[in-house]
């Protein structure tokens, strides 16, 4: 497991070409092996401006390894402000070829899944840039209203999109952890990506899927609306997961925006509706 950053309780970021006008942000990053894994195999990068959370898979030290090259990949990016998508996914092609040099770890190969939010700058206006491979998770608590903002690459998920299951048997469908994109395996690595608005007082949550196996989108819109800071929730989140059962790994990265500038030029969302993310997809 490789945690890069932990919390920072304010920390504020310049916007270009805007006069002085900052972007401030707390964040905490908490992760935890579960009661039934021997190795934790999720890393985690919580560092202004890239939040992510990687899920390796493969077996133990090869999923290990698999996440570590995602989030240390990643992690190179670190001094800058502002993330492109280009950037993301040249990390992560770099990543897969790390991977490809440590292969020998197993017979199945490595891989892992990887989300995040990054800021990003689009006409010269700053945007959460989220970015997903895998079934890990970006969620948004707005004004009390809970989005989920990527979209899981998994079959359960198509059979969801085709109407041929309820939400209510995805939760406990037997492919629940067949997924059907990963960084790793020799295949290029395709994320998806959506343009957020950054809002003064939303809360962000980053999770791998041993949180949302032992969670609810209800509860964990609970334990978000109630945390007091970034720390305070990511801590109720993990408390929360392993007492109802810690199946898997979890990882939690939870960013507050505490100030952002006055942007006229920053629009709302357009387009789609319901708990995902409202902008389309972003081509890198």
């Amino acid at each position: 497991m490789t945690q890069i950053g932990r919390s920072s309780r304010r920390h504020d970021i310049a916007v270009p070409e805007h006069d002085g006008a900052r972007i401030t942000l707390s964040w905490s990053a908490a992760s935890d092996r579960g009661h039934r894994r021997a190795v934790n195999e999720d890393s985690v990068l919580a560092r202004a401006p890239i939040f992510a959370v990687a899920d390796g898979m493969g077996g133990h030290e090869a999923g290990d390894f698999a996440s570590s090259a995602v989030i240390t990949r990643l992690a190179e990016q670190l001094g800058r402000r502002f993330i492109a998508p280009p950037e993301i996914s040249d990390a992560l092609r770099a990543a897969v070829d790390d991977m490809t040099r440590g292969v020998g770890m197993t017979d199945l190969g490595t891989g892992t899944t990887v989300t995040g939010v990054a800021l990003t700058l689009k006409d010269s206006d700053p945007y959460w840039l989220v970015f997903n491979i895998g079934d890990s998770r970006v969620y948004q608590l707005q004004g009390g209203v809970l989005e989920q903002l990527t979209v899981d690459h998994s079959i359960v998920q198509q059979l969801l999109d085709r109407g041929l299951i309820t939400q209510a048997e995805a939760e406990v469908h037997p492919h629940a952890n067949v997924i059907t994109r990963a960084v790793g395996f020799n295949e290029d690595p395709v994320p998806d990506f959506w343009l957020i608005p950054i809002v003064a007082g939303a809360r962000l949550l980053v999770c791998s899927d041993g949180l949302t196996k032992e969670l609810t989108e209800h509860g964990i819109r609970h334990f978000l609306s109630i945390g007091t800071t970034a720390a305070d929730t990511a801590n109720r989140l993990m408390d929360a997961a392993l007492g109802n059962g810690g199946r898997d790994n979890v990882s939690v990265v939870v960013v507050d925006v505490l100030g952002t500038p006055e942007l006229a030029a920053v629009k709302p969302r357009t387009g789609g509706a319901g708990r995902r993310a409202r902008t389309g997809p972003v081509t890198a």
